[in-house]
């Protein structure tokens, strides 16, 4: 079937608040070399769109100025050079831009199949969340089966996934929310416990938990006072990994504790590394994660779906921070 010469997308018309993202025509992009073009069904809403939306997050260079950074549909077109896929084929993929809107073009090292048993639409929900947790919870924290983890923001997107991934793989999980609810869906989904932080205070909970040992990782989107107590609560040889910093970027750091210790202390952003390296983490999540979620183990939490007209709703809804998993947009 020929492709339509345009599209619709979602344009950010100036840095703002959710009422600046407008429907838009857009030509359709062509797939380069090591392309894929993607007829677009699902599209997932991230934390880093909402801060491209404020102005505060530019796309990398050569990166669409639409915002979006994982999808999910149907080939539509291939580029010169790919033979894993063909047109038709069900897939998601990570991508650097462009998310919102009716085609995507995707590297194809970026690519990966839909599991079974998961809706096309609802597998936009996968990647941008799963290739975080992969590279920064068991790459770069080395998350060991047998060790602890303690997850912050655990009813996200990225919470729900770490917790389902690292209990499944043979990790004790403890999470912080900030509603009974929200604690009750992390244990749901395997934390061994879920702590309120507006009702309790996690490091006495988990020093309690962990009979003082502490515990050897934590994945934290928070910052702020957040950092000084991760610390305290770290166990000899822990790691600390940041992916946000939702309380600020600035802390004041006991660097005596994380001498004696042995901590480690990193993060990292996803979006500006190479399509390489994403590669690299794609093969991971294939041959680690993907039979978990094939085997209904590990499965996206979806919080709620919008059509992609209303990503002004979509958006507004993820600043209230009410939501419980992920937030989609639908084509």
């Amino acid at each position: 079937m020929p492709l339509p010469a345009t599209m619709t997308a979602i344009d950010i018309t100036e840095p703002g608040g959710p009422e600046v993202l407008k429907p838009v025509t857009r030509p359709v992009p062509s797939p380069a070399q090591g392309e894929i073009l993607i007829k677009v069904v699902g599209a997932g809403i991230n934390r880093p769109d909402v801060f491209q939306r404020k102005g505060a997050y530019p796309p990398p260079p050569g990166a669409p100025d639409i915002p979006g950074l994982e999808v999910s549909g149907t080939v539509a077109a291939i580029g010169a050079g790919v033979t894993a896929w063909q047109e038709g084929d069900p897939v998601c993929a990570l991508v650097a831009g462009g998310g919102y809107a009716e085609y995507c073009v995707a590297p194809v090292e970026q690519v990966l199949p839909i599991p079974k048993g998961i809706d096309l639409a609802d597998a936009a929900a996968l990647p941008e969340n799963f290739f975080t947790v992969w590279t920064n919870v068991f790459d770069r924290a080395a998350l060991q089966s047998g060790e602890t983890l303690l997850v912050h923001g655990g009813s996200s997107g990225i919470g729900t996934t770490a917790i389902q991934m690292a209990k499944n793989l043979g990790a004790t999980v403890f999470a912080t929310a900030g509603s009974a609810e929200k604690c009750a869906l992390c244990e749901a989904l395997g934390a061994a416990k879920a702590i309120n932080y507006r009702d309790e205070d996690f490091e006495a909970v988990l020093k309690a938990e962990t009979n003082k040992k502490g515990v050897d990782v934590i994945l934290d989107m928070v910052g702020g006072d957040y950092v000084a107590k991760n610390i305290r609560l770290l166990a000899p040889e822990g790691r600390l990994v940041f992916i946000a910093f939702l309380k600020g970027s600035k802390a004041e750091v006991d660097f005596n504790r994380v001498m004696r210790h042995r901590l480690k202390i990193m993060g990292s952003t996803l979006r500006p590394q190479s399509v390489a390296a994403k590669g690299r983490i794609a093969d991971h999540l294939r041959k680690t994660v993907w039979p978990l979620l094939d085997s209904g183990a590990v499965r996206p939490i979806i919080d709620s779906r919008f059509p992609l007209a209303d990503a002004a709703k979509a958006h507004a809804l993820m600043e209230t921070s009410a939501h419980m998993g992920k937030i989609l947009l639908t084509v």
